[in-house]
């Protein structure tokens, strides 16, 4: 490899000096070249080999092993990694999970408010090299009564170059459960929809149908045509890449509840989808699309992953329904079965679902506990392992991976919160 000048890899050599002394990063070779081949190790070993040196704590803490990635990594070669809220993020610290080397690093936590508690049904998204947290459902000290959750209007930032957090403006209107979508190559984030159900209680809360979209340049909110109707607890993504023509798609959740007897709250579940197109920077009208499944054929819309098209063309839409796979098709509006997970889950509502580098990943703890323990060492219990079922929609294979995650507490799949992202 041609080794690149050093105008084009560092903005100064004085990144690496301290005291006067010049530290090299590999001895024996030009620090532009030395660079280079460390910027292309997995993102997830940089934590630890920031020990090796000075010079390396140094280069892999500064913004130049970014701007060398981006320059001289293609964006689908990139190290594409899961981050893991498994709890409140400004209390438990969230992870990143790189399944390619099977390697974890953990975020620092969220900034703290003593008023808060109990975080959860916020969204992530990530944009670039940063990570948003937004909203959510939390309970309030100042409020009452102080059983009641409430929904949260703030929005958090974290900078994976600096490694630390921004608070940002606030959205318009306090949400959780909502639809969430970061527009490729335009700097904003679309949000939809949600309301204030909290993790503890299986039913009530408040319902919306605002919709806003935040200017990461500006670094302000704006409010844009509301949801046909109140929905929460619904999934949001972008469908193409072209800067002429985007779509953002609301699928499935909730709306108005009504009582069985008078007693026992049900939710009225949504079968629909509604589209949004984004035209040369600005945004149209909702479309409303027809019902994706027939009454009976399922009771809601289960855990959806987006398998991106990097050309720019429809992404694959998939669904997680207990323990088989769909594929959602544009032109008939319904799902058809895809495939059916090789090993069924204990718990299948406890089932972790996403996309990474164009494959599914179907995730589930499994405590590996021997038949021949006794019940007294079995009080002592194991860090669990989790286990990971990959299927590759293009050649139609599955395959396994084991790990062991660095949780202190335990990870529930059905409140964990997770997202993507490309460093």
């Amino acid at each position: 490899m041609r080794p690149q000048s050093p105008s084009s890899s560092f903005t100064s050599v004085a990144e690496f000096d301290s005291g006067n002394l010049t530290l090299t990063l590999i001895p024996g070779l030009p620090d532009d070249l030395a660079a280079l081949i460390l910027a292309f190790l997995p993102y997830s070993y940089h934590g630890r080999l920031k020990s090796i040196c000075k010079s390396w704590k140094y280069f892999f803490s500064s913004r130049i092993l970014h701007s060398i990635r981006r320059k001289h990594l293609p964006f689908c070669k990139r190290s594409h990694l899961l981050c893991i809220f498994p709890h409140d993020p400004s209390v438990s610290s969230p992870y990143l999970f790189d399944p390619r080397n099977l390697a974890w690093c953990y975020l620092p936590p969220m900034p703290c408010n003593p008023h808060v508690y109990g975080l959860c049904n916020f969204t992530s998204v990530s944009h670039d090299s940063h990570l948003y947290v937004l909203g959510g459902s939390l309970f309030d000290t100042r409020s009452f009564p102080l059983d009641r959750p409430s929904p949260s209007s703030s929005a958090f930032r974290y900078d994976f170059v600096t490694h630390t957090w921004d608070s940002l403006p606030p959205m318009l209107s306090p949400r959780g459960s909502f639809a969430c979508a970061a527009i490729p190559n335009s700097g904003r984030i679309l949000v939809a929809g949600g309301g204030s159900r909290h993790t503890m209680f299986g039913a009530a809360g408040s319902r919306m149908s605002s919709v806003e979209m935040y200017d990461i340049g500006r670094n302000e909110w704006m409010a844009l045509d509301g949801l046909p109707r109140f929905r929460a607890g619904c999934v949001g993504f972008m469908v193409g890449n072209g800067d002429e023509e985007k779509e953002f798609w609301v699928m499935g959740g909730y709306g108005e509840s009504r009582t069985i007897l008078g007693v026992f709250p049900v939710d009225e579940i949504y079968r629909d989808a509604v589209v949004m197109k984004l035209k040369n920077g600005g945004v149209g009208k909702w479309r409303e699309l027809g019902d994706m499944w027939e009454e009976g054929e399922r009771s809601r819309l289960g855990r959806i992953a987006i398998v991106e098209d990097i050309n720019g063309g429809s992404p694959g839409i998939f669904m997680l329904d207990k323990n088989e796979i769909f594929r959602y098709d544009m032109t008939s509006n319904r799902w058809w079965k895809e495939t059916s997970v090789p090993k069924r889950a204990a718990d299948e509502s406890s089932v972790g679902f996403v996309a990474l580098d164009d494959e599914l990943h179907v995730m589930a703890l499994h405590n590996a506990a021997d038949s021949t323990e006794n019940r007294r060492s079995r009080r002592l219990k194991r860090p669990a392992s989790l286990f990971l079922q990959i299927y590759h929609p293009e050649k139609k294979i599955w395959r396994t991976l084991i790990t062991k995650p660095p949780f202190q507490q335990s990870l529930d799949f059905k409140t964990a919160v997770m997202c993507t992202i490309r460093l």
